[in-house]
């Protein structure tokens, strides 16, 4: 049953892919720790050399569920700190399709104050499209449209964003991919003579996060944190979240993505160089409340390396 529910569900979105359907970024319940994936301005903001790395599985129990990889390294360069650079691979599975991006992203901060930095990035790169329409449980296997797999489909990709932090505030604007690439189905187009039938369409997602840290006492940070997403043809994402540091190496979260899930989170601050975290989300619609899967689950973990130079500021929780 839960194989037949997301076949139908897999085959109406390739249906809409034929009309033009947009594609969105992948989503994060802790996103205030991978913010480098959608915000390139972000590269080197920590001070220090930062490897992140993160999984997650979507709607586990349910076959051909999303499932997403990424990972990133970043660092400032030079005795200044003013330019950062990083590199970022995301791996983006769901049903019969994959997505991989690979990006070169790139920052220059200018101080606005004593503690205070404002950053511009700049991302480029690329991205490749796969569909294995093998993977379907087809209601007709003679169907055109599902004959002919895609491999490895490449679109380039170029992404802005600006960056403004302290050590307790962060404010940022993104859009990660600013090429509207359309992948036309060859196929269609030569055999219904149709030069507008495509496929898939990638739409620009549009960015804004922030977040704040209070000091509650010497043992005791609270952090609320804002993540909003927008795209044209989708509704509009907006994550909410509070995360509590207890002595600067437990972290206890909570999370609500408006209209679609709750979450929680815990991290540990296992050293200063080492951190780990685990996300949990329960959707809180029909596809949650039918119990068609288990929730979704992520794990990230961080690894830096500190510059003799550099001042580290105190974990800053993001």
């Amino acid at each position: 049953m839960k194989k037949l529910y997301f076949s139908i569900l897999i085959i109406l979105s390739i249906s809409l892919w034929n009309k033009g359907y947009t594609q969105q970024d992948a989503q994060y319940t802790q996103y205030m720790y991978n913010t480098i994936s959608v915000n390139p301005a972000y590269a080197g903001s920590r001070g220090v050399f930062s490897i992140n790395g993160l999984h997650r599985s979507q709607w586990v129990g349910l076959d051909g569920a999303p499932r997403t990889q990424t990972i990133s390294i970043n660092t400032p360069l030079g005795q200044s700190e003013r330019v950062g650079l990083g590199i970022s691979i995301v791996n983006d599975e769901i049903g019969p399709t994959r997505e991989t991006y690979f990006d070169i992203d790139f920052s220059y901060t200018i101080p606005t104050s004593e503690k205070g930095r404002l950053s511009f990035g700049l991302k480029g790169g690329g991205h490749l499209l796969d569909v294995d329409f093998n993977k379907l449980s087809k209601f007709d296997v003679n169907d055109a449209n599902f004959q002919q797999n895609i491999d490895n489909r490449f679109s380039p990709n170029v992404g802005v964003g600006i960056y403004y932090y302290t050590d307790k505030f962060y404010f940022g604007l993104s859009a990660p991919n600013i090429l509207e690439t359309e992948h036309f189905d060859e196929s269609a187009t030569v055999g219904n003579n149709n030069s507008e039938a495509f496929i898939a369409r990638e739409r620009i997602n549009y960015y804004l996060i922030t977040g704040y840290t209070f000091d509650l006492n010497e043992e005791v940070k609270f952090k609320p944190a804002l993540l909003t997403k927008a795209v044209f043809g989708a509704p509009l994402q907006v994550d909410l979240s509070a995360s509590f540091l207890l002595y600067e190496r437990l972290t206890l979260g909570a999370g609500y993505r408006w209209s679609a899930a709750w979450s929680g989170m815990i991290g540990f601050q296992l050293s200063n160089a080492m951190m780990i975290g685990l996300g949990y989300d329960r959707e809180t619609t029909e596809l949650g409340k039918a119990q068609f899967n288990d929730g979704s689950y992520e794990v990230f973990i961080r690894f830096e390396l500190f510059k003799k130079y550099s001042r580290m500021l105190t974990p800053r929780f993001f």
